[in-house]
């Protein structure tokens, strides 16, 4: 028979969330699941649209299994450019969602706790900017970091509820669903291992009748979300019923059903980049996997969009089905930006460069160079790496961009004069390429910024920033006009600057404790000392597990922080690990280490 939880009115919320919205930016309902937080936001969004018919209200719902893919949430309302840097991801998303002629946005987020960190960045970011009115519905103890910065950094409100008698339980649910007719449950079935999907799609896989009486029993709800298309999709009516739909189909059952999934979605591929990247991710697991080029290509989609985990688990799955070059090199570089540069190395090692095309050589030879100087803490064999690689090939480009690396290199290795050289013969390289422009202008803006040339460090920086790469070459470059900055006496520019590196702009880790390294840069020049320590803090241990320079800058900076506040033992302690950490590729800051040094003599009242 039809089941209708029981969701309870909550007029003190209700009133809470409407005051929100009309005096402010919105709110965020938290409660635990069936406790009538989608409801709540569906009546006050309907009341606020009708009082204000000029304003545009679009849904976004956040589900388990969308949450595997960046901007998953969001495909039917953002464009995604194919460039490789998260930031620009993200502001294009939010321009596409501006829409500014077509009336004021009322924008509902349901179930932000299951939304990826490019989707929960981008809610982010449309609060911080005062871009659109905002309903957020969630779980407070399990939403992405971005979603609880809504309420913790005051931009909405806060307004929680409870569900009466402890709300709906597992056991209550499975009898539901144990209940279910043939059909019904099949719907559930499907949409246990990809939620939402197109009614048109499972009619086709179910049957229009079985939707229908699915929905007449309360398992599936049909909804419009707006946007780029008005074709309705199916949702389960209750958070737990694709969870323990899922759990029931045990690990064959889910697999069956990704197959047939995956064989009706191959019949008109997606046009949007997160909805291939779904696919992409569902074939995986199923037994219809898609031809390696273009998991692949997925692959390195998915590392251009910054999620490194989806990104490694296609280029793992490509290589091992072909072991080609371009499914190891994206491999390589999956593990390579997770700061997992031994494995990375054994994957680069498994094959011969002689057997390679330059161009192939290339691609390979850069990756392995940056793997060794950086990941395995081996900078002497990757310099003269380097120079081997530069010896076996003839084409000019080619030469310019290993000549770039090899900048970038010299300036990690402390030796700025020689940086500077190289890279401003790369810069003057008619034949340089993004690749090489990126790597040379970043290292000569920070060296610019090192060596008190602060005039050139912007036109440098500018420069860098222009050419597209993928990676952390934006760090490098924040790095030097900081720098420049703050010996300027800049101090409120430096701050706004440096706060764009942790502003959610770098939720994927190692980018986010980076950017907050130069945030607390920033702040030991100002003499903020406790809150750049309690930046450094959580930054170095995260940085301090990979191989970037970075991880021996974070733990320097946070002994001189602890030190000026007169924490001898643990400025003690983080000077041992910055110094047993330090090396030719972090030599550009043996200046710092030796203020840290200093700085810990002095609170020991020490000469």
């Amino acid at each position: 028979m039809p089941i209708r939880w029981n969701v309870p009115q909550h007029a003190s919320a209700r009133g809470r969330l409407d005051e929100a919205l009309t005096a402010g930016r919105g709110a965020v309902v938290l409660g635990p699941d069936g406790c009538g937080k989608s409801t709540l936001a569906r009546l006050a969004a309907g009341d606020f649209g009708r009082r204000h018919p000029g304003t545009r209200i679009r849904w976004v719902t956040g589900t388990p299994t969308e949450r595997a893919v960046p901007f998953g949430a969001f495909s039917h309302l953002v464009q995604i450019a194919d460039i490789g840097k998260p930031a620009a991801l993200l502001r294009a998303a939010r321009a596409s969602l501006d829409g500014s002629d077509q009336g004021d946005l009322l924008l509902v987020v349901d179930d932000a706790h299951d939304l990826d960190v490019l989707s929960a960045t981008l809610v982010y970011q449309l609060a911080l900017a005062g871009a659109a009115r905002m309903i957020v519905t969630g779980r407070a103890e399990s939403s992405p970091e971005a979603i609880a910065a809504l309420w913790a950094d005051g931009l909405l409100r806060r307004v929680d509820i409870e569900a009466p008698g402890g709300g709906d339980t597992p056991a209550e649910v499975d009898a539901f669903l144990a209940e279910l007719p043939a059909g019904a449950r099949s719907v559930l079935d499907y949409l246990a291992v990809a939620e939402p999907l197109s009614l048109a799609d499972l009619s086709a896989l179910t049957g229009a009748d079985a939707i229908g009486d699915a929905a007449d029993r309360g398992a599936v709800e049909t909804r419009t979300r707006g946007g780029a298309s008005n074709d309705p999709v199916v949702y389960t009516a209750h958070p737990l019923f694709a969870e323990r739909a899922r759990a029931a189909l045990g690990g064959d059952g889910a697999r069956q059903r990704r197959t047939e999934l995956v064989r009706l979605l191959s019949q008109h591929p997606p046009g949007h980049l997160s909805d291939r990247l779904r696919l992409a991710a569902l074939a995986l697991d199923s037994e219809s996997p898609q031809p390696t080029a273009e998991v692949v290509a997925a692959s390195q989609q998915a590392l251009r969009l910054g999620d490194l985990a989806l990104g490694e688990r296609l280029a793992r799955s490509a290589l091992e089905r072909s072991g080609g070059l371009a499914a190891r090199l994206a491999l390589a570089h999956a593990l390579a930006w997770q700061g997992r540069g031994r494995e990375a190395d054994v994957v680069l090692g498994g094959l011969d460069p002689a057997a390679l095309t330059e161009a192939a050589l290339m691609d390979w030879a850069l990756l392995r160079a940056a793997n060794q100087f950086w990941m395995l803490s081996e900078p002497e064999r990757a310099t003269a790496f380097l120079r081997t690689t530069r010896q076996r090939v003839s084409d000019a480009g080619a030469r310019t961009t290993l000549d770039a690396l090899s900048a970038t290199f010299a300036m990690n290795a402390g030796n700025v004069g020689h940086a500077v050289k190289v890279a401003g013969e790369v810069l003057a390289a008619p034949g340089a390429d993004d690749q090489a422009v990126a790597w040379a202008a970043s290292a000569a803006a920070l060296c610019a910024a090192r060596q008190g040339r602060f005039d050139d460090v912007e036109p440098l920086a500018q420069r860098a920033l222009s050419a597209e790469h993928p990676g952390l070459l934006r760090f490098t470059i924040g790095l030097g006009q900081t720098t420049a900055l703050l010996m300027a006496g800049r101090l409120d520019a430096a701050r706004e600057l440096a706060q764009q590196f942790t502003d959610f702009a770098e939720l994927q880790q190692p980018g986010r404790a980076i950017g907050e390294v130069l945030l607390a840069h920033v702040l030991l020049a100002d003499g903020e000392f406790a809150r750049a320590a309690a930046l450094l803090g959580p930054a170095a241990a995260t940085l301090e597990r990979t191989g970037y320079s970075w991880g021996p800058l974070s733990l320097t900076l946070l002994a001189t922080a602890l030190a000026q506040q007169g924490d001898i033992a643990a400025a003690g302690k983080a000077l041992g690990r910055a110094e047993s950490r330090h090396g030719t590729k972090s030599a550009l800051f043996a200046p710092e280490l030796g203020v840290a040094r200093a700085w810990r003599l002095a609170s020991m009242r020490d000469s």
